[in-house]
């Protein structure tokens, strides 16, 4: 079974943002992106809006709502407040209703997620925003390490699916040394799968590593931004589409 790939325009916002203007248009990117082929679009709205604007969300998903195939998933920490124009997380997820949303433990300081929730810790806090979600029609995926216990609490708080942390994997790739946390990632897709969750993943996943982590059972999505756009400007963005494409068929 082919592995949808949704791809994460937090770059090409990064990118625009650092000029005046809108070049490049955000809008056009997820366009041609969806016109490629791809089979969703992620955002991962930050309180600083580094990179994707909250004003950006609400174009996004409207556009994903022309396509019926393609889905719109919403990423981020469910617990980020407002701050000036920003109005709060799950304020932007309710508004923008997604066809999915990815909820992550990072904080506002970090460069990027770097790890996977705790729920001995946090899943009482989560469980009732995470029924919010589902009662809008929302899928909610949490972010994870592939930590078996706490997939087994990721299904008592009620999410849908998971997203398994790839960063790990992906540095150890580079060393070879990759095949002990490819076989954990596995176990943590089969527990998954037979407890009733969905199995998505992301993190520096790229043309080098996917390959490898393409094996791990029952994935069902992977989400790629950064590495997506360094091949692009290396390739093309049409040759690089159809790399991946051809990996995850």
């Amino acid at each position: 079974m082919s592995v949808a790939l949704s791809i994460n325009v937090n770059k090409i916002a990064l990118i625009r943002n650092s000029r005046p203007g809108n070049n490049p248009d955000l809008q056009k990117y997820a366009q041609q992106c969806i016109d490629l082929g791809c089979q969703g679009i992620t955002a991962h709205p930050r309180p600083d809006q580094r990179h994707i604007r909250a004003s950006d969300v609400g174009p996004l998903a409207a556009l994903c709502r022309l396509h019926p195939e393609v889905e719109f998933n919403i990423e981020g920490n469910p617990l980020e407040g407002a701050l000036d124009d920003y109005p709060g997380f799950i304020t932007l997820v309710e508004r923008a209703q997604p066809d999915q949303c990815t909820l992550v433990p990072d904080s506002s300081d970090q460069p990027t997620s770097d790890h996977g929730f705790n729920l001995t810790k946090t899943g009482a806090l989560l469980t009732p925003i995470i029924q919010n979600l589902k009662q809008r029609g929302i899928r909610v995926s949490l972010f994870m390490d592939p930590d078996l216990e706490q997939i087994r609490l990721a299904k008592e708080v009620g999410a849908d699916r998971i997203e398994l942390y790839t960063g790990p994997y992906a540095n150890a790739f580079i060393e070879s040394t990759h095949e002990e946390l490819l076989d954990q990632h596995g176990a943590a897709g089969e527990l998954a799968r037979s407890i009733g969750l969905g199995v998505n993943a992301g993190h520096d996943l790229n043309l080098e590593n996917l390959p490898g982590y393409r094996s791990v059972p029952h994935l069902a999505e992977v989400s790629i931004g950064h590495a997506f756009t360094l091949d692009s400007l290396q390739m093309g963005i049409d040759k690089a589409m159809k790399a991946y494409l051809e990996i995850l068929a």
